[in-house]
C-alpha cells in the first residue's frame, strides 16, 4: 500500500495533534516539527521535549513512527547530533531543507541551503555516516529557494549524500504556500534520481492526492494543512487505494478526538495558552466543517479554560475511548515538562 506521511508543521503538529490524528487512522509514519541544532550537541532532554514519543519506542500511544527531524547548516554539528537521537529509539532521523521562516534562512537554513547543492551533500554525507545503518536518514526539500532551476540538482546532492528518502514540497521558497503546488517538477526529479521521492503540498482532499500522485509518479504523499482541516483524510485516501468507498469522516465522529485533544492540552500547556491552542484547530475544521466555523465563532473572544470546559459540557462530547491495546498519552508518561 502507498505511505502515507504526517508532516512536520511548527507550531502545529506536535505530539499532541500526532497522537489525536494516528489515534484516528490513516497515517503510516509522522516528521516531528524540527529540532534547531546550532554548534552544539544538545542533551537528550531537547529532544524529548519534541518528541517525546522517543521515550517509548519512537511510537505515538497508537503505534505510528516518529521520526525526528533537524534543522541546521553545519555537516558535523548535524552528524554528531542525529547520532545522539538515532540512538534514543527511532526508524530514523529527517533533514529539513525546505523551512521558509525568514528568521530561519537568515542564519542559513532551511530552504536557503538549496542555494547551494554542495553543502546539501555535506551534511547528508556526514549524517548518513553518523546514523546506523539500519536506520533511515531522509530530507525534506522545496522545488529552490527563489526558483526552482537547480530542484534536480539539489536532489541529485542528496540522493548522493546517502538519503534513503526525499520528501519533495512542490513550491519553491518564494511561493510559500500560495497554490499552486508544481507535482509535474516531482516528476522530473523522479526521473533523474532512483531514491525514493514522496509528494508534498497543496493536497487537501483524495482529489488532489490522486492528481500529485499522476503529475509527480509518487504514490507516496505528505499530507499537512490538508490532515489537520480534515482529520479523516488519511483514511479516505486508504479507502481509495483499496477500491473501497470513502466513507468521510464526520463531525460526530470528530467529537470525542476533540474533547481528548483539548484534555491533553490543559495537562500539557500553560493556562494562557489552552484555549488559543484549541482555537487554533477550530480555525482549520472549519474549512472542512460548518460545526467548527460555529464552534470557532462561539469561543473566538474566549480565554478562561473553564468556560471552554463549560462549551465542551454543552456539547455533551466525552473523551475519546481507546481500543484494545491502545494507550492514551495518560497511561503512560509520554508528558514531560518543559
Amino acid at each position: 500500500m502507498p505511505q502515507i506521511v504526517l508532516a512536520p508543521m511548527e507550531g502545529l503538529l506536535d505530539c499532541v495533534l500526532r497522537d489525536v490524528l494516528t489515534r484516528i487512522g490513516g497515517i503510516d509514519r509522522c516528521v516531528s516539527e524540527f529540532i534547531r541544532v546550532t554548534n552544539t550537541l544538545l542533551p537528550e532532554r531537547a529532544y524529548l521535549r519534541v518528541v517525546p514519543e522517543l521515550a517509548h519506542g519512537g511510537r505515538t500511544p497508537a503505534g505510528v513512527p516518529v521520526r525526528p527531524q533537524l534543522l541546521g547548516s553545519d555537516p558535523g554539528c548535524l552528524a554528531d547530533n542525529a547520532a545522539r537521537v538515532a540512538g534514543m529509539g527511532c526508524d530514523g532521523v529527517d533533514l529539513n531543507f525546505g523551512c521558509p521562516a525568514k528568521v530561519v534562512n537568515r542564519h542559513g537554513g532551511g530552504a536557503a541551503l538549496l542555494q547551494d547543492p554542495e553543502i546539501l551533500w555535506r551534511i547528508v554525507s556526514a549524517v548518513r555516516s553518523a546514523v546506523p545503518a539500519h536506520q533511515v536518514v531522509s530530507a525534506k526539500m522545496r522545488l529552490g529557494f527563489l526558483d526552482d532551476s537547480r530542484a534536480v540538482e539539489c536532489a541529485q546532492a542528496l540522493a548522493d549524500g546517502g538519503a534513503g528518502e526525499i520528501v519533495v514540497h512542490a513550491r519553491t521558497r518564494a511561493d510559500a504556500y500560495r497554490p499552486p503546488a508544481y507535482w509535474s517538477r516531482i516528476a522530473d526529479i523522479r526521473a533523474a534520481i532512483r531514491t525514493p521521492l514522496v509528494a508534498n503540498g497543496e493536497i487537501w482532499n483524495t482529489h488532489d492526492a490522486r492528481r500529485a500522485r499522476h503529475e509527480s509518479g509518487c504514490m507516496d504523499v505528505m499530507l499537512g494543512r490538508g490532515i489537520v482541516t480534515d482529520p479523516g483524510l488519511g483514511l479516505g485516501l486508504r479507502a481509495m487505494d483499496a477500491g473501497q468507498d470513502e466513507a468521510a469522516t464526520t463531525w460526530d465522529d470528530l467529537q470525542p478526538h476533540l474533547h481528548y485533544f483539548w484534555t491533553v492540552v490543559r495537562a500539557r500547556l500553560d493556562r494562557r495558552q489552552q484555549a488559543g491552542r484549541l482555537k487554533q484547530w477550530l480555525n482549520f475544521l472549519r474549512r472542512r466543517h460548518p460545526q467548527a466555523e460555529l464552534a470557532f465563532t462561539a469561543l473566538r473572544t474566549v480565554q478562561d479554560p473553564q468556560t471552554v470546559e463549560a462549551w465542551f459540557a454543552s456539547q455533551q462530547a466525552g473523551p475519546a475511548t481507546p481500543t484494545p491495546n491502545q494507550e492514551t498519552l495518560f497511561q503512560r508518561p509520554l508528558l514531560l515538562p518543559a
